[in-house]
């Protein structure tokens, strides 16, 4: 690699192409080799050949559970994909290192516009967008903005992940909308950029909305409890606000707690919405 080129990631695996120029490959052939990232490629190295992926012809990163199957009994692959090929890329170790120093090298540095918060606990903010620039470190995702700000949002805080179109200052442009927390209110942050580089970074944030889901069957009462915490009430205020004694509001911690929807922060009454929780409340005021 030359000297600016700087090595990111370099493991042992398994590589095989799944479309080639648009075409569907009939069967799957899995080739052992070397795999190594840097800030502007992919190599995917066997004893046979060298396959080059330069970073910018990539506008695709999918987990193993967006690609469908298990090829070949792999446990842990990543797809890749650039230009009409979509490549699957399988470390020996079946860890995430190489797709998340992958997204990094995507992500790390782009020029961004945000609008933060757009929404905080389920009201709607009066937020202008801003220039910012984008930093990726793991599951780590950093909005710098123009005014100074910086806004962190931790991938497995994520609970919600929307794509869609529309104007933002003057162009018609595709918006992604990420819930997580903010100081234990929940906020949506509202980012655009170039549709290559969304597409990866929703891809990246979708690793915690997947790992945050919940079919969790919620009685009224849990639910009501729910989504006056999404909105911003203090827990300390919750048997007022729902009209319910504090026994029995407590109860309801308690069993959301255990449903892994809340966290417990004091030994009674404070307790704070987990990712799984904002999701469930989310979804109960939408059908509101």
């Amino acid at each position: 690699m030359s000297g600016e080129e700087t090595a990111l990631a370099d493991a042992m695996g398994r590589f095989a192409p799944v479309v080639v120029d648009g075409h569907k490959v009939p069967d799957i052939e899995w080739t052992r080799g070397r795999i190594l990232l840097s800030n502007k490629r992919l190599l995917l190295v066997s004893q046979d050949r060298k396959e080059t992926i330069p970073l910018s012809s990539i506008h695709g990163i999918k987990g193993r559970q967006d690609v469908g199957g298990n090829p070949a009994g792999i446990g842990s692959y990543v797809s890749v994909q650039s230009g009409s090929d979509v490549t699957l890329v399988a470390p020996a170790d079946g860890d995430d290192t190489v797709e998340l120093a992958l997204y990094g090298a995507v992500l790390d540095g782009q020029v961004i516009l945000a609008n933060h918060p757009a929404v905080a606990g389920g009201v709607v903010q009066d937020e202008a967008w801003l220039k910012g620039r984008l930093s990726v470190d793991g599951l780590e995702v950093g909005l710098a903005l123009g005014d100074g700000r910086f806004v962190p949002v931790d991938v497995d805080d994520v609970s919600r992940v929307v794509e869609d179109e529309r104007p933002v200052e003057g162009d018609e442009r595709l918006v992604l909308e990420a819930e997580h927390t903010e100081e234990g209110t929940a906020v949506e942050t509202h980012v655009t950029g170039t549709r290559r580089h969304m597409s990866v970074l929703a891809s990246l944030l979708r690793k915690g909305e997947q790992a945050n889901r919940s079919d969790v069957d919620l009685e009224a009462a849990e639910s009501e409890v729910l989504m006056a915490l999404y909105s911003g009430v203090s827990p300390f205020q919750i048997p007022e606000f729902v009209g319910m004694d504090v026994d029995r509001v407590e109860a309801i911690y308690d069993d959301l707690v255990e449903a892994g929807l809340l966290e417990a922060v004091r030994t009674r009454r404070d307790v704070s919405l987990l990712a799984r929780g904002r999701s469930i409340a989310s979804e109960e005021m939408a059908n509101e």
